[in-house]
């Protein structure tokens, strides 16, 4: 495997992510790199999938909460909470050192045009391969089905106050999307398109390599086609911007972050990396706790 690629020009990035949106940077972490996460997502992983880690997303559950129960049952198709302050000290610093490092941030701010002092921690987890073959329906993640389309469009409209990513540590073309579909309300073929349609008009499967990330914004016409037999270990996160609106907090809040984030101790990461984990760490515990926030959506 090649060094990594330098980080495109912010100027790419964002307007890549603002006309398709989605956009992929390929190979951007190194060979010892990806060899570290993975280990540390591999250990996760298996914690999970033997009930040792209730925080998890099982299948067939599209939308929170999961029933922890099912974990060992019915399988699981997500990791959550990688920065929660119970996982182990070694996967935890590992897991924190991808999600607050130099290629991380410096894409973020380049998508977002913002500086590191506006960023707020928000959600980060691992998309695993499912025990049987597992699909989500197409969706929009903070905007309902049954949203009409006027409405839909103003809210497509509003500004971006986060980025959300998929890092690769294994192929993975899982992602299924419908190009630029996040700058326009459905079509009338998408509202009554059945919601596991295997064939929506436009779509793109997203294909990464390992090491590669994709952004991509959260409202863009999107869903998870998960192979049993794919070798799957994906990071994915988001980061937010300080002063988002309650839609937002709701959005991060719902999956239970709030009841944990004050406990994060980042003091064993490198000095700069450090100070920032703990500036975003302030600013996601000022959205406050969560607590009858309720949910964007359910299942």
């Amino acid at each position: 495997m090649s060094q990594p690629t330098p980080l495109p020009p912010a100027n790419e990035l964002h307007a890549s992510l603002a006309r398709d949106g989605f956009v992929r940077i390929p190979n951007a972490f190194s060979p010892s790199d990806l060899a570290r996460f993975r280990t540390a997502a591999q250990h996760a992983t298996a914690r999970a999938r033997a009930g040792e880690w209730p925080f998890v997303r099982t299948v067939p559950k599209q939308f929170p909460p999961w029933p922890v129960s099912e974990a060992t049952t019915e399988g699981i198709w997500d990791v959550q909470h990688l920065l929660h302050p119970s996982m182990p000290a070694v996967d935890r610093t590992v897991f924190a050192e991808s999600y607050f490092g130099d290629t991380m941030v410096g894409a973020v701010t380049a998508l977002l045009d913002c500086r590191k002092e506006d960023l707020v921690m928000e959600l980060y987890n691992m998309l695993v391969c499912p025990p049987k073959d597992f699909a989500l329906r197409w969706h929009r993640d903070d905007i309902g089905t049954d949203v009409p389309a006027d409405v839909e469009l103003d809210r497509l409209r509003e500004p971006m106050m986060h980025a959300q990513w998929n890092l690769a540590l294994y192929p993975d073309s899982s992602l299924v999307v419908v190009p630029g579909s996040h700058r326009r309300s459905r079509t009338e073929q998408e509202r009554k398109a059945d919601p596991y349609e295997d064939e929506m008009p436009g779509q793109v499967k997203v294909s990464m390599e390992a090491g590669d990330i994709v952004f991509y914004n959260n409202n863009i016409l999107h869903r998870g086609v998960y192979d049993c037999k794919a070798k799957r270990l994906t990071l994915h996160g988001t980061m937010g911007l300080s002063g988002a609106d309650p839609a937002r907090s709701r959005n991060i809040l719902q999956h239970g972050i709030g009841d944990w984030a004050a406990e994060c101790d980042f003091g064993n990461l490198p000095g700069e990396m450090a100070m920032l984990a703990r500036g975003m760490q302030r600013r996601l515990i000022g959205m406050g706790t969560g607590k009858e926030v309720g949910f964007s959506q359910q299942d």
